[in-house]
């Protein structure tokens, strides 16, 4: 396996502030308030009370960055040395947890490699954006895979948050679905349609990824904030059905504005996945009632990133990582694609 790193602005840019649903970049206490001052002041942070409130947020937030290898290691053994899953067969992946339709389209891909003959398996929501939906799991494997999440949930084992936005989920790494589950996923059955979906984007060439849960319910976090993710391809499958609201919608790229691009309006579907560009703009209405889960798994191309990060859109900064880290290697990679960079 290949040595995996971050990129150094892990620890200054993107900083999620929840209270103002916006993402910040911080490297001292003077540049922020210069670039985001006027900002905050006009969604309401005008006291000094609510300046100190942001910085503590920021500062929790850096915090928990840089203690987050090493947090996430103990978790992880912990987690090994002490859970009972409830569904052990669910850890290494098999061809009957698929869906057919999602077997037929993986099959199409690898024979043909033509987009017209994968058309028949696709909802494309938005040819122009490069969103897809189609079945990826069956019923029954969803099913067994939540009962699986809620077992360890209620454990009283540590847990982390899946990512910087969601408050509520499981990292699928602590819990050990990464070498037996997650990688053939990605190897085997995803990147035959990344490779044909997203050849600019380094479909082909996806060698690492982060696979982590969401949970939305009334009470606890209940939408997703406009954002971008650290991938170069994302797939979000929705796990059932007991919800109502929560759909998803999808603007430009992350370099358009919110207010210059329409949204597209994605109800979710169970057992299904929607895929997409990770650097496509996307958030989540509000979940109305019960509960809506979700499997996130962002893809990653060293060769892609390696040239320029995508969250500070930099020749990237190599710092070392536990594991996949941020899916950056030392080799100055490149892809045969006229156009990327």
């Amino acid at each position: 396996m290949s040595t995996f790193f971050q990129c150094q602005c892990f620890m200054t840019n993107n900083i999620y502030l929840q209270t103002y649903n916006l993402h910040v970049d911080y490297r001292n206490s003077e540049q922020f308030w210069k670039d985001y001052g006027q900002s905050l002041k006009s969604m309401g942070c005008c006291s000094e009370t609510d300046r100190r409130k942001v910085t503590e947020e920021i500062q929790n937030e850096l915090q928990r960055r840089s203690t987050l290898d090493v947090d996430s290691h103990k978790r992880k053994q912990i987690i090994k040395e002490t859970y009972r899953p409830l569904y052990p067969h669910l850890y290494k992946l098999k061809e009957d947890f698929f869906h057919p339709e999602f077997l037929h389209l993986v099959d199409q891909c690898i024979t043909s490699q033509s987009l017209m003959s994968v058309q028949q398996y696709l909802h494309t929501i938005s040819e122009e954006k490069s969103i897809f939906m189609f079945p990826v799991f069956t019923e029954e494997f969803c099913t067994q895979f939540l009962e699986e999440l809620v077992n360890f949930e209620q454990s009283l084992l540590p847990k982390g948050k899946p990512n910087t936005m969601n408050n509520y989920g499981v990292l699928l790494n602590e819990l050990g679905f990464y070498e037996d589950f997650l990688n053939p996923l990605r190897i085997h059955y995803l990147q035959p349609i990344t490779k044909l979906l997203f050849p600019k984007e380094g479909g082909g060439n996806l060698d690492s990824q982060k696979g982590f849960t969401v949970k939305y319910k009334v009470g606890e976090d209940v939408d997703l904030g406009y954002h971008y993710d650290n991938a170069e391809v994302t797939l979000n499958v929705c796990l059932g059905s007991n919800f109502t609201g929560g759909e998803l919608y999808f603007g430009d790229m992350k370099t358009v504005p919110l207010w210059k691009t329409t949204c597209s309006t994605v109800e979710q579907q169970p057992y299904c996945g929607i895929l997409h560009r990770g650097q496509q703009l996307h958030g989540a209405l509000p979940v109305t009632s019960g509960e809506r889960h979700n499997l996130v798994i962002w893809m990653r191309s060293s060769s892609i990133r390696n040239r320029l990060c995508p969250m500070c859109d930099r020749i990237p900064i190599l710092v070392p990582a536990e594991a996949y880290g941020d899916g950056f290697t030392q080799e100055r990679q490149t892809v045969d694609v006229c156009g990327v960079f």
